[in-house]
């Protein structure tokens, strides 16, 4: 009797409270990996677009379907574009990193005195224009750069900082198919395609919009509120 009693009891918490939670939990999961995701942004890797605090829209089905949990591409919807912004698995560590796609597959990259040479042709470069009403937290000093950098007509900003041990020369590198070139804002604080080489396809998460809120690391995790819902270019 007493066991037929405690046969039921599990099988009532199963039904109702066991088997929910983990539908729910496995739908989330599910959500997470194929659609949609946020990621926190640890380093100032990508400074001034991103910084450190932010947390990032990942828009997972940007570029595609996978099988949830995987890699495993089921239906290609587009491929990334120059100057887009992209999540992937580094290919030397695996770590989830998060940088601007510079090079596709088939382009050749080249870097000279921090400028970047795409396909034989000199990318534009001017001035930062903040009168355009972008957003940054980053500190200035006497040994940062910040200058506009043009991309197919994608206008973004990059800092250059004098002294840092960085890869200020590279190249020429051909980027082979399948694969996308990708490197960071913060050109000088960056491990990126210069370090690690070119990413594969498989390896791309998803692509980064926007900036859903943002703490501010420096000063007690104070919210950054002109940085919620902040569109990324």
């Amino acid at each position: 009797m007493k066991q037929e009693t405690l046969k039921s009891r599990v099988r009532h918490v199963w039904r109702n409270w066991v088997r929910p939670v983990l539908l729910i939990l496995i739908v989330c999961g599910s959500v997470r990996s194929v659609v949609a995701d946020w990621n926190d942004v640890p380093t100032g890797s990508m400074n001034p677009t991103i910084v450190e605090g932010d947390r990032i829209f990942v828009n997972k089905m940007a570029y595609g379907l996978r099988v949830p949990f995987t890699e495993w591409r089921l239906i290609d919807f587009a491929e990334p574009k120059r100057g887009e912004i992209v999540v992937f698995f580094s290919p030397d560590d695996g770590i989830r990193m998060v940088k601007r796609v510079i090079g596709l597959p088939g382009d050749t990259i080249e870097l000279r005195h921090n400028r970047l040479i795409i396909n034989g042709e000199p990318v534009s470069y001017g001035p930062y224009a903040a009168h355009l009403g972008r957003t940054s937290v980053v500190g200035r000093s006497a040994r940062q750069y910040t200058a506009d950098e043009v991309i197919d007509g994608q206008i973004h900003a990059i800092i250059q900082t004098a002294g840092n041990h960085a890869r200020r020369n590279f190249g020429p590198f051909k980027v082979s198919d399948d694969q996308y070139f990708v490197m960071g804002d913060n050109r000088d604080n960056s491990r990126d395609s210069r370090w690690f080489g070119a990413v594969d396809r498989d390896s791309i998460v998803g692509r980064v919009s926007s900036v859903i809120f943002s703490l501010d690391l420096e000063h007690y995790y104070l919210p950054r509120t002109d940085r919620f819902f902040h569109a990324l270019q």
